[in-house]
């Protein structure tokens, strides 16, 4: 059963079309992805879907409630992860999770000890009566997870959860994501980050331009538009021409992204011997959501055009 729908919905700055024409359906207890780099259009769909800012056109829905005619109720549901740092530097960790929850009328005893559990889940309990500023960046971006969770929401919005997270930092939250997922909780989750989109959603919407170009799980993208396998062969400037077109007469799919040909669906083996000649490294691997957002766009997950 769908929690959030999204009907035709658009957004536009002045000139630009930031969200156009997107409908979804995230389903209750699932954990939705919208990938794409900055300037795709995720914090634009994502700041409807949470109220904060007006559609153009089109409807949005949550748990059976239009959004346009009862925010507040809407809001009520959702636990909400910010991109943006802003955290109260006047007050201390904990008082950072119990002043946020007055806003939905939790009592402070109650407040308090979700402050102090969400504290110890997201191991921040040692820094409670600490300062803000006291904190490190991991330390930041885990306080502002836990005070989306401090309302106990049904839906989690998460936009960029981990950006900036050491890679042991950032597996703790991803698992700690998973646990609430398990406890039943929907979560919307925004990022760039094609490993993190893999590792937690069970299914992803590719963005580009504001538009949803292919939507499904991690493993059907990257089987329906690239295959289980990439072979990369590094190519120098004096051959990377002759490389394209030795592909192209031998009807090989290929991807050709800067330094690297990104050859699809066939081996070491199965590429002719007059390539391997060419080629200074060659390298096997699984294929990858940046791959299918490379298939899809002609870009890079940082929003780069390769030339």
């Amino acid at each position: 059963m769908a929690i959030i729908v999204t009907s035709n919905l658009s957004k536009k700055f002045k000139d630009l079309l930031a969200v156009d024409n997107v409908s979804l359906e995230v389903e209750e207890g699932e954990c939705f992805g919208l990938l794409g780099p900055n300037g795709a259009g995720k914090t634009s769909l994502i700041r409807m879907i949470t109220a904060v800012s007006p559609p153009l056109s089109g409807d949005i829905g949550v748990a059976g409630i239009d959004l346009r005619s009862h925010p507040r109720q809407v809001k009520a549901m959702l636990g909400i992860v910010p991109q943006i740092d802003n955290l109260d530097e006047d007050l201390t960790v904990l008082q950072n999770l119990t002043t946020f929850a007055r806003y939905f009328g939790i009592p402070k005893a109650v407040a308090h000890t979700r402050g102090c559990e969400l504290l110890r889940l997201l191991r921040l309990e040692e820094k409670s009566s600490g300062r803000i500023k006291e904190l490190s960046g991991g330390m930041r971006r885990l306080l502002l997870i836990a005070r989306g969770l401090v309302n106990q929401p049904r839906i989690a919005i998460l936009d960029e959860p981990t950006v900036g997270l050491d890679p042991q930092t950032r597996h703790l939250v991803w698992q700690q994501l998973t646990e609430l997922k398990a406890q039943g909780v929907t979560q919307l989750l925004c990022t760039q980050n094609m490993e993190e989109a893999a590792v937690l959603c069970d299914r992803v919407a590719v963005m580009h331009r504001g538009r949803i170009l292919s939507l499904d799980s991690p493993q059907a993208l990257i089987a329906r538009h690239v295959g289980e396998t990439v072979l990369e062969v590094a190519v120098t400037s004096a051959n990377r021409e002759r490389v394209v077109r030795e592909l192209t007469t031998h009807g090989i799919d290929f991807l050709d992204v800067g330094n690297t040909v990104k050859v699809l669906g066939v081996n070491r083996e199965q590429l002719p011997a007059t390539l391997l000649g060419t080629a200074e490294e060659l390298r096997l691997r699984p294929a990858t959501l940046e791959d299918v957002f490379f298939r899809l766009t002609g870009k890079t997950l940082e929003g780069e055009e390769e030339e």
